[in-house]
């Protein structure tokens, strides 16, 4: 089994991504399962090009998308993924979309294929707070994850996919008050719970 998994680089005025920095982190193999790892942008326009040219190359059976989710306290596993693209703030190409389709001839959203229960429990065994997540939000993030589901459907019906949030590290939280963090190796563990959720569910 091979899973590609991605991380965003920073974006916004952040200096760090943990999303990126935690899938660095990932051990090479989970549960006999190849672990391939890549940067993304955090770019509407450009982000769904890279992965896309990753799966061509790898041919991975899974592809999980990680993002950062300020304020979220929790590690998310992401359930649905919506048709729109509304920036809150612009990508780190200057480009903000407002209340834009994300394509023309999709479905309003799509569903993951990951064992999210399995994922979420975990998590939880060893010793970290998860949950499943209903949005994904309107940003890059539920950008990629609508448009791997899309390319799924159209391109790669072999593969399945999905998204996971993570939440801010302590060094991004100083000057946000009550603001709630995870240590990187916290995120990194998580994330290797998870991803060996998968494996066993794939089983």
């Amino acid at each position: 089994m091979k899973i590609l998994v991605t991380g965003f680089n920073p974006f916004g005025k952040e200096p760090i991504n943990p999303a990126i920095e935690a899938v660095k982190l990932l051990p090479e193999s989970i549960n006999n399962a190849h672990i391939v790892k890549l940067e993304i942008p955090t770019e509407f326009n450009k982000c769904v090009a890279v992965v896309k040219k990753e799966v061509e190359l790898q041919q991975p059976d899974y592809v999980i998308n990680i993002g950062q989710a300020g304020g979220r306290a929790a590690i998310t596993p992401e359930r649905v993924a919506i048709n729109l693209d509304d920036g809150r703030i612009p990508d780190n190409a200057g480009y903000q979309p407002h209340n834009q389709t994300i394509q023309e001839a999709g479905p309003t959203a799509y569903f993951t294929q990951l064992p999210l229960q399995a994922m979420v429990d975990a998590i939880h065994q060893v010793g970290l707070p998860a949950e499943i997540s209903n949005t994904a939000g309107t940003y890059v993030c539920n950008h990629i994850f609508y448009q791997m589901q899309y390319l799924r459907e159209h391109e790669f019906p072999q593969i399945k996919a999905g998204f996971i949030h993570i939440p801010f590290l302590p060094a991004q939280v100083i000057n946000r008050f009550n603001a709630p963090s995870l240590s990187l190796a916290d995120s990194v563990r998580g994330l290797t719970a998870a991803l060996r959720a998968i494996t066993e569910a794939d089983n």
